[in-house]
C-alpha cells in the first residue's frame, strides 16, 4: 500500500482550477460492523441546493489503518459513485487529500479513479504544524510538513475549532480555501460534507441496523 501511494503521489497536481465549479459533490461514509454505507450528495454550487443523492452498502474487505483509509473506503465509494444522476467539476471528501505523510489522502487517491479534482476536509489533524488562526470565520493559517505546505486550517465559524482542508489532485490551495468557505453557512463542519454526513446516519439506521 506504501509503494502504491508513494507512486501516485509523483503525478499530483496541486494547479490552479480554471473558473469556477457549477456542481460538486461531498462524500461521506459510515460503518457498522462488518459493513460500511458511502453516501455522495451534489450541489449546485451557486445556489447550495441539493439535486441528486446516492448511496451504496457493502462489506469492508480492509481493517482500519491510519494513512490508509482509501484502501478501506474506496471500494464503496466507488459503487455509490457509479450510480451518479450528474457529473459533478469537484468532489469534496470527509477526509485528508494531500495532508498526508506521503501526500496520498483519501481525496487525493480518489482523484486517480474518478478524474475529477478533489479537496479533502478533515475535523482533526493527521500530521503537520500550524500557527493557531483568528478565531474569526474566514480566519486560517498553513498547515506544514517537513517545510512543505501541505493544508489549510480554517475556522469555518467564529470561536469554534478549526477544521483541516487541504487539495486532493488538480487544485491548489485558494480554491480548496475558497470552495471550502462557499459551503461554510453556520456550522463548523461545511454543509457539502456535513449534510453527507447526516444522510449516512439516516441511511444506516434504515439499512444496516
Amino acid at each position: 500500500m506504501i509503494l502504491i501511494q508513494e507512486k501516485l503521489s509523483q503525478e499530483v497536481e496541486i494547479i490552479s482550477y480554471k473558473g469556477v465549479p457549477k456542481i460538486v459533490s461531498g462524500v461521506d461514509l459510515s460503518f457498522q460492523r462488518d459493513k460500511a454505507i458511502a453516501v455522495i450528495v451534489t450541489f449546485d454550487y451557486e445556489s447550495l441546493s441539493l439535486i441528486d443523492l446516492t448511496w451504496a452498502i457493502d462489506f469492508v474487505k480492509v481493517s482500519y489503518m491510519p494513512g490508509f483509509l482509501a484502501f478501506r473506503e474506496l471500494p464503496i465509494f466507488l459503487k455509490a459513485w457509479e450510480k451518479l444522476q450528474c457529473e459533478p467539476d469537484i468532489v469534496f471528501f470527509d477526509g485528508q487529500g494531500y495532508a498526508h505523510p506521503r501526500r496520498m489522502g483519501l481525496a487525493t487517491h480518489a482523484s486517480f479513479f474518478i478524474e475529477k479534482p478533489t479537496i479533502g476536509i478533515a475535523k482533526s489533524k493527521l500530521i503537520g504544524d500550524f500557527v493557531e488562526p483568528g478565531y474569526k470565520k474566514g480566519d486560517y493559517s498553513f498547515l506544514y510538513h517537513k517545510n512543505e505546505k501541505i493544508g489549510i486550517v480554517l475556522r469555518t465559524k467564529d470561536k469554534v475549532k478549526p477544521v483541516f482542508i487541504s487539495p486532493g489532485n488538480w487544485l491548489d490551495f485558494n480554491d480548496s480555501l475558497e470552495f471550502t468557505l462557499h459551503f461554510c453557512t453556520k456550522y463548523r463542519v461545511p454543509e457539502i460534507t456535513r449534510i453527507a454526513h447526516l444522510y449516512t446516519q439516516n441511511l444506516k439506521e434504515r439499512e444496516l441496523l
